[in-house]
């Protein structure tokens, strides 16, 4: 049976975000049949003079298969 599993971070964290889904897989037994991301850019976060950047939504998809009987 296909299924997805989605993934929520921000792009200051993608270490993490990485080490999540790699346990996942490996834990879950699944399939990989394809995995998709997509990054959403914040821009600032603050007013004028700073040049600091807000992070960036990070969303990963992973579609997989499972056995039906599981």
């Amino acid at each position: 049976m296909q299924q997805i599993k989605i993934f929520k971070s921000v792009d200051s964290e993608l270490h993490d975000l990485e080490k999540t889904i790699n346990r996942w897989m490996k834990k879950s037994g699944a399939r990989v049949l394809s995995v998709t991301g997509n990054l959403a850019n914040q821009g600032t976060s603050s007013g004028p003079g700073m040049n600091t950047f807000a992070a960036g939504d990070v969303l990963i998809i992973v579609h997989y298969e499972v056995d039906a009987s599981s």
